[in-house]
């Protein structure tokens, strides 16, 4: 999961473009599943949960493997991929955390984040370890092996790289940023994402991943795009970087 957004600004703001409404009513849900379900204490923030579960994910599928006597060359090619990005996700957040995260949630809102989503994120490996998913590439395995690595290891950059530059530019300066890897992508954050996950679902080659993928990218990543873009919207620039700027890829507006 990332969060992407540069709310400061240094520069005259204009009035900015409201969000659908079905975008703003959706994202009020979230936030309120994911931060106030149930009221009462606030004893972890949402960095904590996030942390948790990236830092558990190499012990975890490396259990799995011991668990199921796991030979498969696919599954321990998955617990590189999988791991190490979360490995690299927490040295990311202890190097330059987003402060999006830091924000304090409930009991019952930190167990819905875990348990109502990035917990899925966990059965992808199980459906490979544990030998429920038997995948039959469309290409050779070595060659589907490559372009899964490959989209794993590009997609962690970019993610990376776009929070990198975030995080120091706006201790800076404040204000849209339109240049590095903002340049000709606006959601750069979410692509390395979406690239990330789409090659371990490609690496389990079952059905669900790819629905659990489908309703998180259009319920959370789509929704929280929509409604920064009509916060970001305020600045006097906006519409001159919109204009010569894609969503997330060519094809993609």
């Amino acid at each position: 999961m990332s969060d992407d957004h540069q709310d400061a600004t240094s520069t005259i703001p204009s009035a900015a473009t409201p969000a659908p409404a079905w975008a703003v009513a959706v994202r009020h849900l979230t936030d309120f599943l994911t931060t106030d379900l149930g009221g009462g204490p606030r004893p972890w923030t949402f960095a904590w949960v996030i942390n948790f579960q990236k830092t558990g994910t190499f012990p975890f599928l490396a259990l799995l493997i011991a668990w199921y006597h796991t030979t498969s060359i696919a599954a321990w090619i998955y617990l590189a991929m999988h791991g190490s990005y979360g490995l690299a996700w927490f040295i990311k957040d202890l190097a330059f955390p987003d402060p999006a995260w830091q924000r304090r949630i409930t009991i019952l809102g930190g167990l819905n984040v875990f348990f109502g989503v990035l917990a899925w994120y966990w059965v992808f490996g199980w459906l490979l370890i544990s030998g429920t998913s038997r995948p039959d590439y469309p290409l050779p395995d070595r060659a589907w092996f490559c372009l899964c690595i490959s989209l794993c290891l590009v997609g962690t950059a970019i993610m990376i790289a776009a929070d990198a530059q975030k995080f120091f530019t706006l201790r800076l300066r404040k204000g849209l940023i339109t240049d590095g890897m903002f340049r000709h992508v606006r959601h750069p954050n979410y692509l390395g994402e979406m690239m990330i996950y789409g090659s371990f679902a490609l690496m389990v080659w079952h059905w669900l991943p790819f629905v659990v993928l489908g309703c998180v990218w259009a319920l959370v990543f789509a929704v929280n795009m929509i409604t920064k873009e009509a916060s970001l919207s305020r600045h006097p620039e906006w519409a001159e970087y919109r204009r010569r700027t894609w969503w997330l890829l060519p094809p993609v507006l």
